[in-house]
């Protein structure tokens, strides 16, 4: 087994085309037709998860998010991003992201979200061509007020805090969800007659106006789309069964709460 059969039954999940115009998903560093010795996956390449598929004997890392999403005028030490490429290629590793693609495929990341929360009867929040879409809606099973959605979304997600806009004291029966940043969609989640939107970052501007409209709910980048790991393994493990397949053990969230 070469590591294009991996890359290719990630993309006969999540194709290419499927990505956002701003993306870089695909193949970011390394070889295609290398014996693959086993994948290690994870959100974010560092330079810690780098050293784990090497001492994992592993030449081939699937991540989220790109390595490479800005181009690079030069590769050096002088960078994390650069470092990780350097060994990366001095330890014959691949490195292959699957970002907005995975984000906007059937059953992808906000798949997995909506999930993890119970959403039924699902619809694409922003419907794409070929059957894609970015976010979701879905209703809850039990109609609940803030305080308890609150706190299913607190437990679902394993976090102590969230942000939120002002108080929400309507019934919460159909819920909006997007892994990551998707406070662009905040519109598209009201159009729909969602009670709550739950998502990764929204920032602080756009949290104003919406009091007793829609209750929107920031549970932080990482966080929100902890998942995936868990996403890519049981789409690896059904697809190709006899690959040796490792999550990492890297928390690569750079935000630290104290």
């Amino acid at each position: 087994m070469i590591i294009r059969d991996v890359i290719d039954a990630l993309e006969r999940f999540a194709p290419l085309p499927l990505q956002d115009d701003y993306d870089n998903s695909g193949l970011q560093v390394g070889l295609t037709e290398t014996e693959v010795s086993g994948a290690l996956l994870c959100l974010d390449i560092t330079e810690e998860v780098i050293r784990e598929a090497i001492s994992l004997g592993f030449n081939l890392i699937v991540s989220h998010h790109p390595l490479l999403f800005a181009p690079l005028r030069s590769i050096t030490d002088g960078s994390s991003v650069g470092r990780c490429v350097i060994e990366a290629i001095r330890n014959g590793i691949t490195i292959y992201s699957s970002h907005t693609c995975l984000d906007n495929a059937r059953g992808g990341v906000n798949y997995e979200i909506a999930s993890r929360l119970g959403l039924q009867d699902l619809d694409w929040l922003e419907p794409k061509t070929n059957g894609s879409g970015s976010g979701l809606t879905g209703l809850l099973t039990t109609t609940m007020y803030e305080s308890a959605f609150v706190d299913l979304v607190k437990s679902v997600f394993g976090v102590k805090h969230i942000r939120c806009n002002g108080n929400y004291d309507k019934p919460i029966h159909k819920v909006a969800v997007c892994g990551g940043s998707g406070a662009f969609l905040i519109p598209k989640a009201i159009a729909t007659g969602a009670d709550a939107f739950v998502t990764g970052e929204i920032g602080y501007h756009r949290l104003f106006g919406h009091d007793g409209e829609i209750l929107l709910i920031e549970l932080g980048h990482y966080e929100s789309e902890q998942f995936t790991v868990d996403l890519l393994y049981s789409l690896l493990r059904h697809e190709i069964p006899a690959l040796r397949l490792e999550k990492t053990r890297c928390i690569t969230n750079p935000v630290r709460c104290k």
